[in-house]
């Protein structure tokens, strides 16, 4: 009994809202009473199942509500270090190297660049050094992504590190 609701409480599912834009992760419990109600409907289904005496039912991946729900414009992602790292998946975008990773300003602040998510990446501190007070082009370097502000799918990619492949076309599209 203990085993059947840890592991429904584990995995994770994205809720997208009628229109297919992602609102938010919910545990496994609250996506099955969902699609229960009638709430929502199952787009893709995990490889987990929840079993009961008399049932075996599949956790789903990604469920979409059937009716659209307004939501607010809330506050954009706050832009820190952190969310930097995220949104270029902790990736130097001059190399690719994942080690000794720094913040880099594309437009150096000296020549008016400022501290925005359009004008910041991330930088492994060889690159970092090597460009210097000089833009990308000028240090032979090409970026793998142009910087922007993050979407919310790019938000909850880095902010759960166990997110199903099944999410990618809902949340990068």
């Amino acid at each position: 009994m203990q085993d059947a609701a840890q592991k429904l409480n584990a995995p994770r599912v994205l809720v997208l809202n009628a229109s297919y834009e992602p609102l938010h992760i919910a545990s496994a419990k609250r996506a099955i009473t969902l699609i229960q109600y009638g709430v929502a409907e199952v787009l893709e289904d995990s490889d987990d199942v929840v079993r009961s005496p008399s049932t075996v039912m599949r956790i789903p991946s990604v469920i979409r509500l059937r009716r659209y729900v307004r939501r607010p414009r809330t506050h954009p992602i706050p832009f820190n270090r952190r969310n930097v790292l995220r949104r270029d998946f902790y990736t130097c975008q001059y190399c690719g190297a994942r080690q000794e990773l720094t913040i880099d300003h594309v437009t150096p602040r000296s020549r008016g660049g400022r501290h925005v998510w359009e004008n910041v990446v991330v930088a492994c501190r060889e690159c970092n050094q090597r460009k210097g007070n000089r833009t990308p082009e000028e240090a032979g370097y090409a970026l793998r992504s142009k910087p922007r502000a993050p979407t919310f799918g790019l938000y909850i990619a880095g902010h759960f590190s166990e997110w199903h492949d099944s999410w990618r076309k809902y949340l990068y599209s």
